[in-house]
């Protein structure tokens, strides 16, 4: 008999998260998945659990953070986060505190987006907070750890960020030319990331695995 699996999502209301949520609900591999966010989502499902929850607290909150397969999407800005401290605890701090818990907790599997270029020698700020939070996370036991390090995420945000629409703009109608060694830099379809996440845990492959945008893509098409 099949085991029963259920899938823990965090930042299901964010690009990549949103569809990522709706796959996981669409999928037969969860009869349960839970979202875990400070408000509840406009989203109704006989598989969905939504618990709320303040990330400053996630400790208090270990109890309801039990789960095979963790997906987290959870992500910012510095300019929406108002602050180098403010971005840092929402990409390094709660994404590793979320996989420390989950980890003891008994996950077999964790999938987090990443970013392209993360790297913790990296003089950017951004590169430098995603390649520390990568370090962190593969400290804890998972049988599988996926990192996705998609481009230029493309699709329609409920937040504006204008240099993303800017670049979107600028890189999309070069996609085309983007062959060879610069496929990686192609902007990719936020829907595609969700697919290739789903369609990475859905392999059960142990170890730890490093996805850049490209190999992304293909991830996406086999879902």
């Amino acid at each position: 008999m099949q085991k029963v699996r259920t899938a823990l999502i965090a930042g299901g209301s964010g690009l990549v998260g949103g569809h990522l949520l709706n796959l996981l609900l669409r999928s037969q591999r969860y009869s349960e998945v839970i979202s875990i966010g400070r408000r509840e989502l406009p989203l109704i499902h006989p598989n969905l659990e939504q618990r709320v929850m303040d990330f400053d607290n996630f400790k208090n909150h270990a109890s309801a953070l039990v789960a095979d397969d963790v997906f987290c999407c959870l992500g910012t800005t510095i300019k929406k986060a108002g602050s180098k401290d403010a971005f840092y605890k929402v990409d390094h701090t709660y994404v590793v505190q979320l996989a420390e818990i989950t980890a003891n907790k008994g996950a077999a599997q964790f999938i987090v987006v990443s970013a392209m270029g993360a790297d913790v020698g990296s003089m950017i700020f951004y590169n430098k907070v995603k390649g520390e939070m990568e370090q962190h996370v593969q400290q804890q036991p998972f049988t599988a750890t996926h990192f996705f390090r998609p481009s230029l995420l493309l699709g329609e945000r409920e937040d504006q960020r204008t240099g993303e629409e800017l670049a979107s703009k600028i890189m999309k109608p070069l996609s085309g030319l983007m062959i060879g060694p610069l496929e990686k830099y192609k902007p990719i379809e936020a829907e595609t990331v969700a697919k290739g996440m789903l369609y990475a845990a859905s392999q059960d492959k142990p170890g730890v695995h490093i996805h850049p945008s490209d190999d992304i893509a293909g991830l996406g098409a086999k879902l």
